[in-house]
């Protein structure tokens, strides 16, 4: 055997070992103490954070719901699957979730776009008191809601916009948590594109459309994802802002449901499991652009 061959025999023998020893140390790590005890830890927050899912759907075929029996069951002695049907069959359900739907949806569509332009502009272009109006933007994510309640009823009012999907659809539009996710995307777009497609005399609006909207996909599904889940469950100010039941969201129409000496929870928790429907769906088609958006976005 020459020299060369030896050579290159005792190379791949050693690779061999070093794999092999790579491999052994690697199984060992999957299998230490630390990580059964991180498992475990998922495990037993993952099934606290579903439980609640189950207990609703638990009480939803109850007949009369688990709240009304005494003692405590993970399990009814009964199941009543027509509850279904009939909050369907009792409650105008359906009007409820188009309304939800319609306003979500606006509200995305509306508030995303505004988001991304906002946070274009203070992410790429100087102009005096940008930091200052960045800060006092930041500022209102502090402000409750119970603050602003009475003002924004009076303009919708003056506006004769009460009772309608716009009331809620309006004072919603421009999100200073989704403004700053924007600009903490957008800061990373590199100022070189901009000045090239400035200098070939492209427009802003064409910069922006062309350019920086085709990068920002990440980003709009992770403000695809949160507006519709906060329009989806908003119930205070749609409960000021909506007034008859044919224009309730499915939010407050639940609130309806408990009268004042009756509470049929079996109803009330199955419409809580249809409603959860529409944002999964959503969190399915668009999560794995979220995680990228979320890793990208400031929110470490």
């Amino acid at each position: 055997m020459s020299v060369t061959t030896r050579s290159r025999t005792v190379a791949g023998a050693g690779r061999d070992g070093v794999s092999a020893r790579a491999a052994r140390t690697s199984r060992r790590d999957r299998m230490s103490p630390g990580r059964w005890v991180v498992w475990a830890l998922l495990l037993c927050g993952g099934l606290l954070m579903f439980f609640p899912v189950y207990w609703v759907f638990v009480t939803a075929i109850s007949p009369g719901g688990l709240a009304q029996t005494s003692g405590f069951s993970l399990w009814p002695h009964r199941v009543d699957l027509g509850i279904f049907a009939q909050a369907f069959a009792e409650q105008p359900i359906k009007t409820w979730m188009i309304n939800s739907l319609v306003i979500s949806v606006a509200s995305v569509v509306i508030s995303v776009f505004i988001s991304l332009l906002a946070g274009y502009a203070f992410a790429k272009y100087r102009f005096r008191g940008r930091d200052a109006l960045f800060g006092l933007m930041l500022l209102t994510i502090m402000v409750p809601i119970q603050v602003v309640v009475v003002p924004e009823f009076v303009i919708i009012s003056k506006l004769g916009l009460v009772n309608s999907n716009w009331s809620v659809i309006l004072p919603s539009a421009a999100q200073a948590i989704s403004i700053f996710m924007a600009r903490q995307f957008l800061v990373a777009v590199p100022d070189e594109l901009i000045e090239a497609a400035r200098v070939d005399g492209t427009s802003e609006l064409q910069i922006f459309l062309r350019i920086v909207l085709p990068m920002s996909g990440p980003l709009i599904a992770v403000l695809t994802i949160l507006t519709f889940v906060w329009r989806w469950n908003d119930f205070v100010w749609p409960l000021v802002a909506l007034q008859t039941p044919n224009k309730f969201t499915v939010s407050v129409g639940l609130n309806s449901l408990n009268g004042a000496y009756a509470h049929p929870w079996d109803q009330v928790m199955a419409v809580t499991l249809i409603s959860m429907i529409p944002v999964i769906v959503v969190f399915l088609v668009f999560q794995r652009q979220f995680v990228q958006g979320i890793s990208e976005s400031g929110l470490k």
